[in-house]
């Protein structure tokens, strides 16, 4: 027995840790033409990334070399902790402008107690998202509805290009809303650089031009489709040697444009977070939001691109993916990182096959920042500012308004209102309220179930609303579906829909309720159950259920409601029909095809 418990033990250790440790799945199977096309993927995302990198730093308050080291250890990390094999984690523009606002009021930018609340920001993050992973708890992010993340993200995008709008004028300007940020533009906009503003604006028309008209140039040049493909994916890094040589050449540091100045040269350092109690409770709620909508949005991107290659993720292992990510940059100089959805989608065009290619984006960039750093001395802020409005711009989609008031004027509500609060309230309040409408939302409409009155369409055994079909229905019988599971938020509506039409209704004599829909009773619908069963029989009104589901069955089986029940439970609502209305002495046969018309229902009525 000793000796045979190891061996039993074996293969279940053996999962459990393949099942936290993915890399040992896909890296049994890893061959030359996966680390190919891993490499290849690697050496365009990780040309895209360095610019990326030392733009978002500056968006989220941080020096530049934040960004690079927020896209080493923390790359390194979902690589073997995640499941994606496409997604590119760092920083991207919607949490370094979260992580701005966190951080802007608690520290002064430039000092050390501003970059030790980003580590700690990180490491808050980062423990939120693996504790939700450990418990499984991936199912959360959805109550973040699709309209307020659109929504969010479109009002984040036009702040993050706003707030740019200072380095391409070269004026100093603040504000953490819209409001204040114009305000703030307007009043110092008689300082402008006009040398800096003709960088700003050259870069930033050279960067929209690459997306939209340098791959078709290079096309009909005759490039091949991979070739121009990766030349159009280094037109930030053209943008950005470009001005750095014209600063540098024509000394126009020297006439007042912002350079980026000393990065320090070298692998990430080793950093410690606070363990503060007072700063992590000013940052808890920002580590949760930016938990969230980071999660969200990695989510999202990396089951679009696992889909494509019917590859599956695992959204609780990805949240442990993301929480390892996170504390790693907590301990290595950077800030709160996430899936990118620009570089992931170039990371899986570009072939990659593995999550081995952020492996290897992290050994590119780690490279750079030693190598490399000292040629971005004379790099205008401007040029950062250009790629960030640039790359935000495509973010923002007013589409969803008009969508959103088409289809659904809730869900627009949601949209106008997380957009209009984040621009004008900012990035905490309207990430928050956004996740507050989406609660209140799902739980107005399911207080609220739609709840049809059916009867039996003729020549089947098919129950439809009567007041959209042709039906037919018995007068002393009220067949009511409710669609929608019973739980504490709109039992008490079921209790007064049946309340109120039995009370206008004299010659019912049988209520039944479809029970086709509802997955679930919860006990305070229970209780209601039992007050309308109580309260028809005082009126000689009997309770009826059909079709009610194995599980839901099991848990009523479990209560005293079943022994109470004035009625029955029919297996089908066909059945009910047919033995009530036989009860009543109607002429009721097997064969609905030759049934007569008890009672005809139009949908015209």
């Amino acid at each position: 027995m000793d000796h045979e418990e190891p061996e039993k033990s074996r293969p279940m250790s053996a999962t459990l840790l393949a099942r936290y440790l993915p890399i040992l799945q896909w890296g049994r199977t890893y061959d030359r033409q996966a680390l190919t096309g891993d490499l290849l993927a690697a050496v365009i995302v990780t040309i895209m990334l360095i610019p990326q990198s030392l733009a978002y730093a500056l968006l989220a308050g941080l020096p530049p070399e934040a960004g690079l080291y927020a896209s080493i250890t923390p790359i390194m990390l979902y690589a073997i902790f995640g499941t994606s094999r496409a997604l590119a984690v760092g920083p991207v523009a919607v949490v370094s402008l979260m992580t701005a606002a966190a951080i802007g009021n608690i520290a002064e930018q430039g000092t050390m107690g501003y970059a030790v609340a980003a580590l700690t920001l990180a490491g808050l993050s980062g423990a939120i998202l693996l504790a939700m992973g450990l418990l499984r708890l991936g199912f959360l992010a959805n109550f973040l509805s699709h309209p307020v993340i659109a929504g969010f993200i479109t009002a984040s995008g036009i702040l993050i290009a706003t707030s740019q709008i200072k380095h391409i004028l070269g004026v100093r300007a603040g504000g953490d809303t819209l409001p204040e940020m114009v305000v703030s533009l307007v009043e110092n906009l008689i300082a402008t650089n006009w040398i800096t503003l003709l960088i700003g604006i050259g870069a930033t028309g050279f960067l929209f031009w690459v997306r939209k008209g340098l791959k078709p140039m290079l096309r009909h040049l005759g490039l091949g489709l991979r070739l121009a493909d990766m030349v159009t994916k280094a037109g930030p890094v053209l943008a950005v040697v470009v001005t750095t040589v014209a600063v540098w050449g024509l000394g126009l540091d020297a006439k007042g444009v912002q350079i980026v100045g000393v990065v320090p040269q070298g692998l990430p350092p080793l950093t410690l977070p606070s363990f503060s109690t007072n700063l992590i409770g000013l940052l808890l709620l920002p580590a949760l939001l930016i938990s969230v909508i980071g999660f969200v949005e990695s989510v999202s991107v990396a089951q679009t691109l696992a889909a494509k290659k019917r590859q599956r993720i695992d959204p609780d292992q990805e949240l442990i993916g993301l929480g390892a990510a996170n504390i790693g940059a907590a301990f290595t100089g950077g800030y709160p990182v996430t899936g990118g959805f620009a570089r992931s989608v170039v990371n899986f065009d570009a072939g990659a096959e593995t999550p081995a290619a952020g492996a290897f984006t992290a050994i590119g960039l780690a490279v750079a920042a030693i190598a490399l750093t000292p040629l971005i001395y004379f790099l205008p802020t401007a040029a950062l500012a250009a790629t960030i409005i640039v790359a935000v711009l495509s973010l923002v989609d007013f589409s969803i308004l008009k969508r959103s008031w088409t289809y659904s004027k809730a869900d627009f509500v949601a949209v106008a209102a997380t957009t209009a609060l984040t621009l004008v309230m900012g990035v905490e309040t309207g990430v928050s309220t956004g996740v507050v409408l989406s609660i209140a939302l799902h739980l107005y409409k399911s207080s609220r179930p739609h709840i049809a009155e059916v009867g039996l369409v003729p020549g089947t055994q098919h129950f439809r609303n009567i007041h959209r079909h042709t039906v037919l229905t018995d007068p002393t019988l009220l067949t009511i579906r409710i669609d929608e599971s019973l739980y504490f938020a709109n039992a008490r509506f079921l209790e007064d829909y049946v309340a109120d039409r039995v009370a206008t209704d004299c010659p019912i004599t049988n209520v039944v309720l479809m029970c086709s829909a509802i997955n679930e009773i919860d006990l305070s619908a229970l209780e209601s159950l039992e007050a309308i069963n109580h309260r028809l029989r005082t009126m000689d009104v009997k309770l009826h259920l059909s079709e009610v589901k194995g599980p839901v069955m099991d848990r009523l089986k479990r209560s005293h409601f079943l022994d109470a029940l004035t009625g029955q439970v029919f297996l089908s609502q066909y059945d009910a029909m047919r033995t009530l209305a036989a009860k009543q002495g109607l002429n009721y046969p097997d064969n609905p095809s030759h049934a007569a018309s008890i009672c005809s229902r139009s949908a015209l009525e």
